[in-house]
């Protein structure tokens, strides 16, 4: 329930507030006066080591240990193994190429929002881990000279059974993000879900030739906010809705935080920093200001229309009275199919099953709200039995190889979502470093399939697979 204390909402309608593209303006004002001093200080103090020293030990730890950095191919740091981070997309050979890319172009509030998480960041870690405690288990003798990774959601076909997840303030890593991850999955053949606190209009997205177009719906301030965005995504031609759950309340992201000062602006070394990335400089802010929330800025009030005012009061009209009477009023009101996002458990699956919901995503939001989740994947089978194998489910939160979506699959799942591998890929290169990030997953599903001993999508289940504590145990 809304607090009525809270200033009334403005009525729909276009927003007539002047346009906060003020170009150099703007990011000078933002930027530029921490320039001199501040940035001989800041340098001096990178070059001491002082500023590492403040990071949480084990920060990265989970994530590292999981993933590049340990192989035993390596031998006293030889051969010399390095990601590609040059920006030249044709280069990259997994997503982890991608985002050395846009580790390299982005500065370090903009990839600390891409890539942090909550509090300790253990749910961060566990949507990783939850991956590498399954091992395959092929067959062999199989012809699989023949494959296909094709998919069917929804009664419509899927090129590969991945869906780019709906992901918000995405300008602050590429201009016109948000058109160029719909543009990229239309290309591919798969669906593109738009979030609220996305910067491009649904309406100029679901223009997109091609695209499946679906919306996610933050339920925030009075009922007549979440009719009216449902009103305009039925009206924009969005195939599906899906509401997000577990997410009323802000999620504790401490090291997102800790890079602004209590107004909740950037503090003076971020800015700073920010200054020293001008590739990412001149294309975003520079060119096109600051980024906007253009789907809801019409429901904000006229003095809190700046960008951190914005996205802070969005936050604070979050309803944290949302239940299972809202998902069935959204039922009642939307015409398409509805999905759910954030559940992690049977129990609530069952029920979503009974409230008319088409389909649900298993998700922690990428780590990002209740550390120490559970990881979709952990879940997953438990969840699967209790909805039966005909209702959809699809899952998120780690997925970063084909390995990963064909162990998501086995185990129930009916596509994957992927936030993070997309947005590395249009921090890296627009449109272009998205269609690198899904070509590299499909080419990666296309060959897992064959090795294996699967010829299709329908081919994989659970019996592929056996628990990595067993294999330990039996070694």
């Amino acid at each position: 329930m809304v607090n009525p204390a809270r200033r009334p909402l403005p009525a729909t309608g276009r927003s007539s507030a002047p346009n906060s593209r003020r170009g150099p303006n703007l990011a000078l004002g933002l930027l530029g006066a921490a320039l001199g001093a501040a940035a001989t200080a800041w340098l001096a103090e990178r070059r001491s080591g002082a500023r590492q020293a403040a990071f949480h030990p084990g920060r990265r730890a989970g994530l590292e240990r999981l993933r590049l950095p340990s192989s035993p191919a390596l031998l006293d740091g030889t051969p010399r193994r390095r990601l590609r981070t040059s920006g030249n997309l044709a280069r990259a050979q997994t997503i982890a190429d991608l985002r050395a890319m846009a580790h390299a172009r982005l500065p370090s509030f903009a990839l600390e929002y891409l890539e942090g998480g909550s509090e300790e960041e253990a749910a961060l870690a566990r949507n990783l881990d939850a991956f590498a405690q399954w091992h395959f288990a092929p067959p062999v003798l199989v012809d699989v000279s023949q494959r296909d990774v094709s998919s069917e959601l929804f009664d419509a076909p899927m090129s590969m059974p991945i869906v780019i997840a709906p992901t918000g303030l995405n300008a602050l890593f590429w201009p016109h993000a948000d058109t160029a991850l719909a543009q990229a999955a239309a290309d591919a053949g798969i669906p593109c879900a738009q979030s609220t606190m996305s910067n491009d209009r649904m309406e100029d997205v679901g223009r997109t030739p091609g695209l499946r177009h679906w919306w996610q719906l933050y339920v925030f301030g009075p009922p007549s906010v979440s009719e009216a965005l449902i009103a305009r995504a039925d009206a924009a031609g969005c195939e599906a809705l899906i509401v997000t759950t577990g997410a009323q309340i802000y999620g504790n992201r401490e090291w997102d935080r800790r890079n602004r000062v209590p107004s909740g602006n950037l503090d003076w070394s971020s800015e700073v920093d920010a200054l020293l990335h001008p590739r990412w400089l001149a294309s975003t802010i520079l060119e096109h200001g600051m980024p906007r929330f253009e789907n809801v800025l019409d429901y904000v009030p006229t003095d809190k229309r700046s960008f951190f005012d914005s996205a802070f009061w969005i936050r604070s009209q979050m309803d944290q009275a949302l239940s299972w009477r809202t998902i069935a009023r959204i039922r009642e009101a939307w015409p398409h199919k509805l999905l759910v996002k954030g559940l992690l458990g049977p129990g609530d699956a069952v029920r979503a099953v009974a409230a008319g919901v088409d389909a649900l995503i298993l998700s922690n939001h990428g780590g990002r709200q209740l550390d120490w989740s559970a990881s979709a994947l952990d879940l997953l089978p438990a969840t699967r039995q209790a909805v039966g194998n005909a209702f959809p489910l699809l899952v998120d939160g780690g997925v970063r190889r084909g390995t990963d979506i064909v162990k998501a699959l086995a185990l129930g799942a009916d596509a994957v979502l992927i936030g993070r591998a997309a947005l590395y890929g249009v921090a890296a290169g627009g449109r272009d470093g998205v269609g690198r990030a899904l070509d590299i997953l499909r080419d990666e599903l296309q060959r897992d399939l064959g090795l294996l001993g699967a010829r299709s999508i329908a081919e994989l289940g659970p019996h592929l697979l056996r628990p990595a504590n067993r294999d330990a145990g039996e070694a």
